[in-house]
């Protein structure tokens, strides 16, 4: 997933590449969804931080964690 998402987002599709890993974190756990969590907080610094793509996949992040 991981890889696909990295794709997508080289491919300019970051909202994709987003979805993919928040819906990666909702269905993992503990190590395996920390690095999930991490690698997508990656793609949102590569993209940048006021992106409106970013802002609302944190959000999304945001509710899949808690």
């Amino acid at each position: 997933a991981k890889l696909a998402a990295d794709v997508e987002l080289l491919s300019g599709n970051a909202q994709s590449a987003f979805s993919r890993m928040i819906a990666l974190v909702r269905v993992t756990q503990g190590e395996e969804r920390q690095a999930a969590r991490e690698h997508l907080v990656s793609l949102f610094e590569l993209v940048g931080n006021q992106d409106p793509d970013v802002i609302a996949a944190r959000t999304q992040l945001a509710n899949a964690l808690f």
